[in-house]
């Protein structure tokens, strides 16, 4: 019998670090990166698939039908904020990240969920590290171990292990 085919190894593309230090020692944008891979980037990081829409500008990924993501280095007024919730409308979500917002009482956008980046990114990612071990977060929690409790031994039981089963060291 012989055993044919054969065996593929997938392999992986690691991306650019997303992040970098400035001359200051500040966390910034890896300039490499151009706006589709930074949105595809927090696509991910933030649990989105990354499906950029050709008509609308701010949909560039979505985790549900009516759930998206807008990915933006830009620094949001009020004005834009309010404009992005009248589009985005009543049934539909929006995840906003951008480097920063102008803009107090963000509750008067129900629609909008908005984080900054890069403190978005680097609370998902690992830095500085020279090993590749994943954390793993949420797990479910493990059921309790299943204990046994003995039932309670007589005097008159005890009596008839010993008897049967004579204890190590005794002697006859």
């Amino acid at each position: 019998m012989s055993i044919g085919g054969g065996g593929g190894l997938p392999y992986y593309r690691l991306a650019l670090s997303l992040l970098e230090k400035d001359s200051f020692g500040n966390w910034i944008i890896n300039q490499t990166y151009n706006p589709a891979m930074l949105a595809e980037a927090v696509c991910k990081l933030e649990g989105f698939q990354y499906a950029p829409s050709e008509s609308a500008y701010w949909q560039h990924g979505h985790s549900t039908e009516s759930d998206f993501i807008y990915v933006t280095t830009q620094t949001l007024s009020r004005e834009q904020l309010a404009r992005l919730s009248e589009e985005v409308g009543e049934k539909r979500s929006l995840l906003v990240v951008c480097s920063a917002f102008r803009a107090r009482n963000l509750d008067a956008f129900p629609n909008l969920n908005i984080k900054k980046i890069p403190k978005t990114v680097l609370t998902r990612c690992e830095w500085g590290k020279d090993d590749y071990s994943l954390e793993i977060k949420n797990l479910p929690a493990a059921a309790p171990p299943e204990t046994f409790v003995a039932p309670p031994v007589t005097r008159q039981q005890r009596k008839q292990r010993h008897a049967e089963h004579p204890a190590l060291f005794e002697t006859e």
